[in-house]
Formats: structure tokens, sequence, C-alpha cells
């Protein structure tokens, strides 16, 4: 083979390879779930007034930590809560959102969902949300107000609350498959082995 059939054959795999590259890193949705968020208003059309509330401010970061997570569980008084902590540098986390989107999208009408974007800045997390997002806000926890309470040793964590507002149970490290969250859910908020959705 001569050099310039050579240098283009080289050329070639060259830009394969990195179209491939490109392809594979392009989809932030991890999990291997899809690349497109569910479509919330369909799935959570007919929620509970609290639920319906809360899924009225979609992606909203809410200011204030420990207080403003506080404020919120108690606004959701009678439902259970699964609080899912996160931040939009920790690749776990971006892993597991769309097990999050599943699952809030399948069991929201019963269950809230809420976020806690924790040792972010409000512009990544933004970001971040306009790229996976969400049916339910989260409360900003710059400070790890939140992280240090619950006494997170990583991220992503995930927090069960009773229907009391009262904690049950806490997962450190993500989630391997929507099923699992789904049954620690099922588990955890709902006390049941029965399909939620």
């Amino acid at each position: 083979m001569t050099r310039k059939p050579r240098r283009a054959l080289c050329a070639a795999t060259l830009a394969l390879a990195a179209c491939l590259a490109l392809a594979a890193c392009g989809s932030s949705s991890g999990g291997g779930e899809g690349d497109t968020a569910p479509n919330y208003t369909k799935a959570l059309a007919g929620s509970p007034p609290p639920l319906a509330a809360l899924y009225s401010h979609p992606d909203k970061l809410i200011p204030g930590g420990s207080a403003a997570l506080a404020a919120e569980i108690s606004r959701l008084s009678g439902y259970p809560v699964v609080v899912n902590l996160w931040a939009s540098w920790c690749g776990p986390c971006r892993y597991e959102f769309p097990y999050f989107q599943g699952a809030s999208a399948q069991i929201g009408k019963k269950v809230a969902f809420l976020g806690v974007n924790t040792d972010d800045s409000d512009d990544a997390a933004a970001t971040f949300l306009r790229e996976e997002p969400l049916p339910y806000p989260s409360v900003t926890d710059p400070d790890k107000e939140v992280w240090n309470d619950l006494g997170l040793v990583g991220l992503p964590s995930t927090a069960f609350y009773g229907r009391d507002g009262k904690l049950v149970y806490l997962k450190q490290g993500p989630y391997s498959s929507q099923e699992d969250l789904v049954a620690d859910i099922k588990h955890y908020s709902l006390g049941s082995s029965s399909d939620p959705g």
C-alpha cells in the first residue's frame, strides 16, 4: 500500500473512532434508560392536590439547605417522601438520574419526590436539570447542611421519609436499576410488595 492510501485509511479510521467516542459520550442520561425524560404532565395528571402543588415546580432550585428541606417535607405531611441527594459533578448521580425520572413518573401520584442539590453551584445544577429534567424541585444545599445532618459519606444518596415526616431509611450510594429503586420505594415508602404503578 502506498503512503497516500495508507494516510487516507488512517485518517478515516481516526474519524470513525472520534465519531463513535462522541456518540458514546454524548448521552448524559446514564443508566442505559434512554435519552428522553418521561411525559410528566401525562404521567402525573390527577395527582392529589399536595403532590400536584409539588410537581407544579419542576426543576426549581429552592434555596435554604436543611430548613428548606424540613419545610418541604412538612408541607407534604400525610405522604411518604423520597429525597434524592445529588450534584451535577457527580458521575454516579448522573448515572442513576434516569431511574428517578422514571420512578417519579411511575409512582409520583402516591409518593412525593424531592431532590437535594448539595455541594454544587446553582448554575451547574440548573444546566444539568435542563439536560435531565425532573417533575419535582430540588432544595439547594451548597454548605452541605443536609449532607452533615444525614451523615452522608458521599453522593448519590437517597433518604426515605414516612408519612409523618420522619426518616425511615437512608441508602448511600447509587441505584443500579430503576427496578431496585422502585423496590425500595415499595418497601420503605409504601410498605408493600404490590405494584405501585
